[in-house]
């Protein structure tokens, strides 16, 4: 088995090498303790020390366990809960301490030693939920995105903790009707600013909210309340402070040769995508998190830095960093059916959602950063100037189906000085929230799975700090409250309605009515599914349109299901209107329908396809 591991480490193929290297509790020659394995072929020498022996490096000498480059040492006696690092003679003659590349748990910053960990968790009860997940195609996908440590705090708490975070947080998912819940990256970390995006412990659920099996009890608890849970991953760069990877022997081991090519616009090393250990090493560290922690799946984190040197299309294509992320999304696939794998790409490169076997990258979703950001430009205009501009709003569904899109406003949105989402919107504090409550209409009847920011269901107006909860007292205002009423009551119309997710990514499911009627800011189309259709009318005027007529295919009664302007969502309507059909050609339709938009409103029609009645046999 380990020699089948480490011959897959050195072709660049292991996805488990995890099982091999770092800290494994176990028994050799009647004796239990703990084998310790490293990769670090340019050492000249290399010592675990611990607090197992007060931190004494005498006599744990690591011995070379092949000619490539591995050290190992089995030291009696230690145990669960020890903590230990790499004293290494580095290439140069340089002794420094390093962390373990695949340690399992780590102490909580600003201290830095790796710690035994047994993964084994034996309070798993979501085998039928890993049984019969998949990536979600033909199903509502709502997805929360949140920080652990600034959702909610704590008093006199700094850190919340996995486990007694979970019972409100699954609460509020479903009351919310999010189908998944995405988590910032619980990989370690040494500086709370990065977020977790700057990465020193692969393999290491951070310290900071709790123990290894907090997280488990945290996904297990929502897995069994059917939410599906995602992680943040970061595939191309990590820290460069010294404990860490950083010329982890002496030499760029991890980390480009090339100082142009090591070092990142984030101030961090980016990984030697061309390296096969480097390959295996990632790849392993992905299919960690899914095998011990049963995530549901990984967004990865700027992939366009995969694709291109620095995220620069100038600078040309990463061939080698191409041909790993295509094998590590196979490897993933095959290996984990169910799970998805998430691609923050703002590139153009094509085919990133479509298998590998067909040349595309493996990705199951792409954000679709080019909607958010057109979109959002769109609405910081004034509403003058917005006709001149239309397109920022129809352009998305030119390109939609080239790739299977995920409509997004993250963390990366709100922070910065690029203010919240509410905060963009041109306008005053009424007009804000009347355009917000028709940008949601639009993003959730706008094909492709949905994801938001903790946050933006409470309309925000202060930026997202790390170091501050959510502002709860939001709710304590009307305004915010009835837009919070509102946001879930999307959620719910999104998640209960087929026709709005089961064909999304087919292009007959979509159709135009009116996508030029840029004078009047006014904006339908039609989501077509098998028993019913909707009409969306969103108008981003402050115009009241009273009996403005629209073209539909088929003849009957348009129910209006949900209408922005509603007062219980912040506006002043009362009352859900109903609408007929009249014969008369309208936008190259044979029928007509004449509703009434309010100012910075839209409105959602429903319309139930009747089923054919049999006809009667003639005796």
């Amino acid at each position: 088995m380990k020699n089948k591991i480490l011959d897959n480490y050195y072709k660049g193929n292991a996805i488990n090498a995890y099982e091999f290297f770092g800290a494994h509790i176990c028994e050799e020659r009647g004796k239990k303790g703990v084998r310790f394995t490293t990769f670090a072929p340019h050492a000249q020498e290399i010592q675990v020390i611990g607090s197992f022996d007060d931190w004494s490096c005498k006599g744990h000498k690591m011995r070379r366990s092949d000619d490539k480059g591995v050290w190992t040492l089995f030291i009696a006696g230690a145990k669960e809960g020890d903590m230990y690092k790499y004293r290494i003679t580095q290439a140069t003659g340089r002794v420094v301490d390093k962390m373990d590349p695949y340690a399992f748990y780590s102490e909580l910053r600003p201290n830095t030693a790796s710690i035994v960990t047994n993964l084994e968790y034996k309070k798993w009860s979501d085998g039928k939920w890993l049984a019969e997940r998949d990536k979600n195609f033909a199903k509502p996908m709502n997805i929360y995105e949140l920080h652990i440590g600034s959702w909610k705090k704590e008093e006199d708490v700094e850190w919340v903790n996995y486990r007694s975070i979970a019972k409100e947080l699954i609460a509020y998912v479903k009351e919310n009707h999010f189908t998944h819940i995405e988590l910032m990256p619980l990989n370690e970390y040494p500086f709370d600013g990065s977020w977790g995006y700057q990465c020193s412990g692969y393999f290491s659920a951070t310290s900071r909210y709790g123990t290894c099996e907090d997280l488990m009890y945290l996904i297990n608890a929502c897995h069994k309340a059917k939410i599906g849970v995602i992680m943040d991953f970061v595939p191309v760069h990590f820290v460069r402070d010294d404990f860490s990877l950083s010329y982890f022997d002496g030499t760029p081991l991890y980390e480009y040769e090339k100082a142009c090519d090591a070092d990142s616009q984030w101030g961090t090393a980016n990984f030697n995508l061309w390296k096969e250990e480097v390959r295996s090493f990632l790849m392993s560290a992905a299919a960690f998190w899914i095998d011990k922690y049963h995530v549901d799946g990984l967004r990865m984190d700027a992939i366009s830095n995969v694709i291109h040197w620095h995220g620069n299309k100038d600078l040309g294509t990463n061939e080698g960093a191409l041909h790993f992320i295509k094998r590590m999304n196979f490897n993933l696939h095959e290996a984990f059916p169910g799970i998805m794998l998430i691609a923050e790409d703002s590139s153009d490169f094509p085919k990133v959602t479509h298998p590998t076997v067909e040349g595309g990258l493996g990705f199951d979703y792409k954000w679709d950063l080019g909607w958010m950001n057109d979109t959002l430009k769109y609405l910081e205009k004034d509403p003058i100037y917005r006709k001149w501009h239309h397109n920022n709003i129809t352009f998305s569904m030119a390109y939609f189906y080239s790739e299977r899109f995920l409509m997004e406003f993250s963390h990366d949105e709100v922070v910065h000085g690029k203010k919240t989402i509410v905060d963009k919107i041109f306008g005053t504090y009424e007009q804000k929230f009347a355009q917000l409550r028709t940008l949601y209409l639009y993003m959730f009847t706008h094909p492709g799975k949905k994801l938001n920011f903790m946050g933006n269901e409470l309309a925000h107006f202060r930026e997202w700090d790390e170091e501050k909860q959510c502002d709860w007292d939001l709710l304590k205002y009307p305004m915010h409250d009835a837009f919070h009423k509102y946001f879930a009551k999307l959620g719910e119309v999104y998640c209960k309605s087929a026709t709005l997710y089961e064909k999304e990514y087919d292009w007959e499911s979509f159709e135009w009515i009116d996508a030029d009627n840029a004078d009047e800011n006014l904006f339908s189309y039609m989501r077509k599914g098998e028993t019913k259709n909707y009409i969306v009318l969103l108008n981003f005027s402050p115009n009241v349109y009273k009996a403005h007529t629209f073209g539909v295919s088929e003849s009957g009664t348009y129910q209006e299901i949900l209408n922005t302007d509603m007062d219980i969502y912040g506006g002043e309507t009362t009352t859900l209107q109903k609408y007929k059909t009249i014969k008369e050609e309208c936008n190259k339709r044979p029928y007509t329908i004449t509703v009434d938009v309010p100012s910075f409103g839209g409105v959602l029609l429903e319309y139930k396809r009747k089923k054919p009645t049999a006809k009667k046999q003639v005796k």
